[in-house]
């Protein structure tokens, strides 16, 4: 091996060690909020009519759909933090049951970061914070084998802006069906 190739490979661990190292956790500032997307009179088996007054389609049980409307996808998180907040817990343990009821679907957890912070701190944040959402679905009785995980970092944003509030939306983990829904 040559002394070039030693150097290229020692900076490349010590950017991997910085990367993990950043991640470390750090305690989160006050006023960010938990933003539910299910906070609507959507829940139904069977039709009704939606905020805007107009018909609601009866959600399939089972489907994606189903998972997005009635039990929630997305959990929010602190900024620098990958810890799992009690604001999320009832959505995660909702997660877990309708999980439970459909054995047959196989999810990946989406880790997300806000726009601040290099892209390599951003994946690694990202990386931890889907790790811990399926860590806590894992605890309560999903298999493991069910549940992958992916970070992209602050490359897919879900709040435009520059802002505490868009920050606060893009700080997140996403669950997303990847097979199995009916």
């Amino acid at each position: 091996m040559t002394m070039t190739t030693s150097i290229v490979r020692l900076a490349l661990v010590g950017v991997a060690l910085a990367a993990v190292a950043a991640c470390a956790p750090r305690p989160a500032p006050q006023g960010a909020v938990e933003t539910p997307a299910q906070n609507n009179p959507v829940y139904n088996g069977g039709g009704g009519t939606n905020v805007d007054g107009g018909a609601i389609a009866p959600v399939r049980p089972g489907s994606e759909q189903d998972f997005v409307v009635n039990v929630g996808d997305r959990v929010y998180f602190d900024l620098d933090s990958y810890q799992v907040k009690p604001e999320a817990y009832a959505r995660l343990n909702a997660q877990a049951q309708w999980l439970q009821r459909y054995p047959g679907v196989r999810v990946r957890i989406e880790g997300n970061a806000d726009e601040r912070g290099t892209r390599e701190y951003n994946l690694a944040l990202g990386a931890r914070r889907a790790e811990s959402v399926r860590a806590y679905l894992v605890e309560r009785g999903v298999a493991a084998g069910r549940i992958d995980t992916i970070s992209y970092g602050k490359e897919r944003p879900i709040a435009e802006g520059s802002n505490e509030e868009a920050w606060a939306r893009n700080r997140n983990a996403g669950t997303a069906i990847v097979s199995g829904a009916q």
